[in-house]
């Protein structure tokens, strides 16, 4: 049967990262994701301000029951991708383009001014895309409400995906070993990941090192 690896990291009012827990499950519903956020509050988690995710509705209405009052910030990196299923592959890399430039803007009132700017230019040839846009835009521009140092920590889910790809690994290495313990073999999988990513790696152009991270209650789950 296909188990689900959940894991949610926490993104705390100083803009650090940290691993807050993962479960397994055999089901992404609502109830299993209200199970899930309801086990971060009785850890202790409190004070959330923002949830970042995908547009998985289970999640969505979930966050409405256990973090009601919550900001929801739409990852940015699958709503591109939503919006490239729907525009011929040639064009991809056009629209993509023009929908970036909402992201690269200085401040919030040069976010909002392109982002009109963007649903103009693309209304015309592209009206799915442009309407796609509007749609979203409350979602998708939810970082805009926080502090500007820390809006390339929220506005997608990047970091987990991260951590994800490394569970898949240590995962499918464990079971080519062991293939009847599927379940402890990702548990396993799951821990390995979550240690590795209690170091936070700090990098420049001439070096690279690494601090071991401490621990600050985190306030914004990603999941």
């Amino acid at each position: 049967m296909s188990q689900a690896v959940v894991v949610a990291i926490g993104v705390a009012a100083d803009g650090r990262r940290e691993v807050l827990v993962f479960e397994v499950g055999e089901t992404e519903s609502q109830p299993f994701w209200t199970s899930f956020l309801r086990s971060l509050k009785a850890r202790g988690l409190g004070g959330v301000k923002l949830v970042i995710s995908d547009a998985h509705t289970g999640l969505i209405s979930a966050i409405g029951i256990v973090f009601a009052g919550a900001a929801l910030q739409r990852c940015r990196v699958h709503f591109m991708r939503n919006v490239l299923s729907n525009v011929p592959r040639a064009s991809g890399p056009m629209v993509a383009s023009i929908i970036r430039t909402i992201f690269a803007q200085p401040d919030t009132e040069h976010v909002f001014a392109q982002f009109h700017e963007v649903v103009r230019m693309l209304t015309r040839s592209y009206p799915k895309i442009a309407d796609m846009l509007e749609d979203a835009k409350d979602d998708i521009l939810a970082f805009c409400g926080f502090p500007q140092q820390h809006w390339r920590q929220i506005w997608s889910t990047n970091p987990l995906e991260r951590v994800n790809k490394e569970v898949k690994r240590r995962t499918d290495r464990h079971l080519r070993r062991h293939p009847s313990s599927r379940r402890a073999g990702r548990a396993m999988a799951v821990r390995a990941a979550l240690l590795r990513q209690r170091t936070t790696a700090t990098c420049s152009r001439e070096r690279c090192r690494t601090r071991p991270q401490a621990p600050t209650p985190p306030t914004a789950p990603t999941t």
